[in-house]
């Protein structure tokens, strides 16, 4: 299998402990802003955003006058989060208790749900209710949004939600927020959508205080969880055949098997499930109360496995069992297709085996999610991808390129996600005396200081969504398979494309400092963060402002003295800050101290540095080739942006060559120069065309 991510955390307990109150730290910082109107809580899956609405709701309900709370759901399986919870045993204040006719994620027709979810609402004693998104839809549509005055209405998996005219759901909060005064928590572990409609309009978005929590603070404050590997493992002929190289009867496994219309599938999806049991061993019953089925491994160990895709009524009896499951004996493997995914708890996952590509990266996210939650016995989550490789020998590879590349867009969208969070402070906005926080990179705008706008993009963690859809462009990730794509072409050409399409209202000068922000977090996320000076590798090739130098193996310049600008290296930096605290990016070899970044250095950070060389380690020399014969031959037309990038790139190699880059050249890259030369030199007979008429 090949291991494309494999991350390691402190366990510093941090964001599974639990204060005074009994929350931890994600709730803690929620539950600040708990008398905001509308709230948007952004935290990966695990991190307890459910309790976390259970304290907001409580104290909405007892200080705030509010009179309802009403919890939506993608799927009824999911409900079973918000069910009875002590929590005044921990601490708070009052417990989390739901009517068992408010309970509208039990088994029911729909048109039942709707009529019981009005009655909710007219009964001046019901205080809670839970449901999915659809009984809130369908509710909706017979009620006003006045009739939600004093309610707070709480959307889990926000992403769900869409502006596009054609989603109902974010019809729905448009028309609460402008019709109502209902108060709107919002929750989702994923805020960003494969398709190219915004969660929010801009306006509306504007109204929501946000909270978020990453995935690195998340899973680095863990007890027990130790580390996450996302590896793929590449197969031919069917994946039925190499299913037992990846299925470890060992780990608590959910299998997710490909969708019936997917290239993957065999079209037959009881047939899967029959092969898999078989791949597990003998299967000797299935429990005709809870649907569990009991398979005999070859090793003599019985494994209980909970099928959740043969849809015959025994199903509901499957999923009930799921929701009460508290031991690790309760089950070893779960068979789902479209279920199991975002919202499913099972602490006790230790390996998520997907079977054929995911279009949609929140899809991706939101299953790894289940295998990254944290219990005792459990150093270790693993998510495995298992798709087809595409066949050097076949002409028609069209669509297994593609898909790969989605595979490993997954991969460097989630190589963001999981690292260190790098934070931003203006000079301006600084104390005279104030020294960062680690981790925390100066923006210099003391002649033209950070707007308002920008500030909030970046509290709120607006550069993490950036990142993710500049990740879903089919030319970002073919960057990560070929050498055809230079670095400011994504930097300066793509890049600016996505912010002005998710920040419309910003101006030139606000779009360049966002630019730059995102540029530094992704260049810092994919050479290690950032780097105390202590923490250097021996021998490191430091840059500071107009010189760089060697180290030796004790970190000690090689050539120490006076730097240009006066300084002796030994001492002091120039800010008075003693040599040993300050921090360092890597760009290339050499380490830049982040005091000192300026725009060129950070033109040059290639966010997929590590992505090729994994992936040529991975595959075949004559799959590779393939593959980037493909995405080359598909490559969209030169454009003036990428042309005039890479302009002095083309100068260069002419010099160095002693001849213009060719497009019969085996070397991709000098192809694409030729192509982009051509494209400039037929601008210019257009130009010196139209002069002349």
């Amino acid at each position: 299998m090949a291991e494309l991510i494999k991350v390691e955390y402190a366990r510093t307990g941090r964001s599974s402990s639990s204060d005074q109150l009994g929350m931890r730290e994600m709730q803690a910082r929620a539950y600040e802003k708990r008398d905001s109107q509308y709230l948007l809580l952004k935290a990966p899956p695990a991190s307890g955003k459910s309790r976390a609405l259970m304290f907001l709701a409580l104290h909405k309900l007892s200080h705030t006058g509010l009179r309802k709370v009403i919890v939506a759901v993608p799927e009824m399986s999911i409900g079973a989060s918000f069910k009875d919870t002590d929590l005044t045993s921990h601490g708070f204040h009052w417990d989390w208790h739901v009517e068992d006719r408010n309970d509208l994620c039990r088994a029911g027709n729909d048109s039942g749900k709707v009529d019981a979810f009005c009655r909710f609402m007219a009964d001046r004693n019901d205080r809670t209710l839970v449901c999915t998104h659809a009984t809130l839809r369908y509710a909706f549509a017979k009620l006003k949004p006045s009739d939600f005055n004093d309610c707070l209405v709480a959307i889990d998996e926000f992403h769900h939600v869409s502006a596009d005219e054609g989603n109902r759901l974010g019809g729905l909060i448009d028309d609460l927020m402008h019709g109502s005064n209902a108060h709107i928590v919002a929750m989702t572990g994923s805020y960003f959508r494969g398709d190219a409609a915004p969660i929010l309009l801009p306006d509306d978005e504007a109204h929501f205080d946000k909270v978020t929590y990453t995935y690195y603070e998340q899973l680095n404050g863990y007890s027990y969880l130790k580390s996450l590997g996302i590896g793929y493992h590449f197969y031919q002929g069917r994946y039925l055949d190499a299913i037992r190289e990846v299925l470890d009867p060992a780990k608590k496994t959910i299998v997710h098997i490909p969708n019936v219309n997917s290239g993957e599938s065999t079209k037959d999806k009881y047939g899967e499930v029959d092969h898999i049991l078989d791949a597990l061993g003998d299967v000797e019953m299935q429990d005709s109360r809870t649907g569990i089925v009991t398979v005999r491994h070859p090793s003599g160990k019985q494994l209980k496995i909970a099928d959740l895709v043969t849809d015959t009524p025994i199903r509901r009896d499957v999923q009930e069992y799921l929701r009460q499951v508290t031991k690790p004996e309760d089950v070893d493997v779960i068979i789902a297709l479209g279920m199991a995914k975002e919202g499913f708890d099972w602490p006790f996952c230790e390996h998520v085996l997907t079977i054929g590509y995911r279009n949609s990266m929140t899809e991706i996210v939101q299953i790894i999610g289940r295998a990254t939650r944290d219990s005792e016995g459990k150093t270790h989550a693993q998510f495995t991808n298992l798709i087809a490789q595409p066949d050097a020998d076949d002409e028609d590879v069209k669509v297994s390129v593609n898909n790969l590349l989605k595979a490993i867009t997954v991969s460097l969208l989630m190589e963001q996600v999981l690292a260190p969070s790098v934070s931003f402070k203006p000079r301006s906005r600084m104390r005279p005396d104030e020294k960062p926080e680690p981790g925390t990179v100066i923006i210099e705008d003391s002649q033209a200081p950070v707007s308002d706008k920008v500030m909030s993009i970046l509290d709120s963690g607006g550069q993490e969504d950036i990142i993710s859809v500049l990740l879903q462009k089919p030319e970002v990730a073919a960057a990560a398979v070929t050498d055809t794509t230079e670095p400011e072409v994504i930097n300066e050409v793509e890049l600016p494309k996505v912010i002005e399409r998710l920040h419309p209202d910003l101006d030139e000068s606000e779009r360049e400092v966002l630019r730059e922000t995102v540029l530094t977090t992704m260049g810092a996320r994919a050479t290690g963060g950032l780097f105390n000076e202590d923490e250097l590798p021996k021998g490191a090739e430091i840059h500071e402002p107009g010189q760089s130098y060697e180290t030796d193996e004790n970190g000690v310049p090689v050539d120490p003295g006076a730097a240009p600008d006066g300084r002796d290296l030994g001492g002091e930096a120039d800010d008075g800050e003693p040599k040993g605290n300050r921090q360092f990016i890597k760009i290339g070899e050499k380490f830049v101290n982040i005091e000192h970044l300026n725009i060129d250095l950070i033109n040059q950070i290639n966010p997929f540095q590590g992505a090729y060389e994994i992936l040529s380690k991975a595959l075949t020399a004559p799959v590779l080739k393939t593959i980037q014969d493909t995405v080359v031959g598909n490559r969209t037309q030169m454009t003036e942006e990428e042309a005039v990038v890479l302009w002095p790139k083309i100068v260069a190699f002419t010099k160095e060559k002693g001849h213009p880059p060719s497009v019969h050249s085996d070397d991709h890259m000098e192809v694409r120069y030729a192509e982009a030369l051509a494209y400039i030199q037929q601008k210019k007979r257009e130009k010196m065309k139209g002069a002349s008429t």
